[in-house]
């Protein structure tokens, strides 16, 4: 579910911690009007804990010097304060650059990674990009080109959207957040909101779980990360719900710390000898093996078998 507004305060970006959120400015009326050009990036892809966010980031083709002379580079390689100006150049720039973001939540990730029928990363990340490339048309964004930080092999990618969007000069490329300022943009916009979200994350399962002051950047790799899983890990319950329970680190902490649970059916003790497994509950009767379809029995429609 995606809860769509046009303008959203962190006090209500705070209370709502599960939903997948999307934010979206105004879109400037000259965007209408023009061909424009859009960019496409995410940040927070690997980290265990908090959201992954997807950015887009949207001007008239005209206007693209503009965005070389405010400065944007890849938001990785930027200091958050860096990346906060260049946001609040964006926003004040609301008469030629628009924007939308997805926010994609810890729970959502991992419950799809880890149903029978997986839902892969790379396929969320797609899907995300390829509903906010919508969501800009459906707004009435003139768009003509798209550019597109790579996930998985780039020239796969860009025949995936390509055919999506036929009507637009599609390109896919590794490291575009550095090459495309564009696709910069929309990089800053991303990894702001993550940080935002992150330093303002409320706990739905209590005040005695808090990310603090002490660093912890949420990457597998850091020692910081590793620590305050294993020391914010219910033994029961597991993992509070900014932590994608799906990544490795966090299920070998499971594995290492959690209560063991087992699910063996078969055994029996003196207590449950005689009690049908819960399996049989969920196994066809004989009389519904041979039971007609209620389209046969209305009609009185009997299978011949001899002549």
């Amino acid at each position: 579910m995606f809860i769509i507004m046009s303008k959203r305060t962190l006090k209500e970006l705070q209370s709502n911690n599960i939903s997948n959120l999307i934010i979206q400015s105004n879109v400037p009326s000259i965007c209408g009007d023009e061909p424009c050009c859009l960019g496409i990036d995410e940040a927070g892809r690997g980290p265990v804990l908090g959201p992954m966010v997807y950015g887009i980031c949207y001007c008239p083709v005209s206007k693209k010097d503009k965005l070389k002379e405010m400065g944007f580079a890849d938001s990785k390689t930027l200091s958050e304060e860096k990346r906060e100006a260049l946001f609040t150049s964006i926003e004040e720039a609301n008469d030629v650059l628009g924007f939308e973001v997805e926010v994609i939540s810890p729970t959502f990730i991992s419950n799809n990674m880890l149903k029978r029928s997986k839902y892969s990363l790379n396929a969320i990340s797609m899907d995300s990009a390829i509903g906010l490339v919508n969501l800009a048309l459906r707004n009435g964004v003139n768009l003509t080109e798209v550019f597109v930080d790579t996930v998985g092999p780039a020239a796969k990618y860009q025949e995936k959207l390509q055919g999506l969007f036929p009507d637009l000069n599609i390109t896919v490329e590794s490291k575009a957040d550095a090459k495309f300022p564009i696709v910069s943009a929309a990089s800053i916009c991303a990894k702001v909101v993550r940080d935002r979200v992150l330093k303002s994350w409320t706990f739905p399962e209590g005040d005695q779980y808090t990310l603090g002051e002490n660093g912890v950047s949420g990457y597998p790799s850091d020692p910081n990360t590793k620590k305050w899983l294993r020391e914010n890990i219910d033994k029961v319950f597991g993992f509070p719900s900014v932590v994608r329970f799906s990544w490795s680190t966090a299920s070998f902490i499971l594995d290492d710390k959690a209560v063991k649970v087992f699910w063996d059916d078969e055994e029996e003790d003196e207590d449950t000898k005689g009690t049908k497994s819960v399996l049989t509950f969920f196994s066809p009767k004989d009389s519904d093996k041979f039971k007609k379809h209620k389209f046969f029995e209305e009609r009185r429609l009997t299978q011949v078998t001899e002549f």
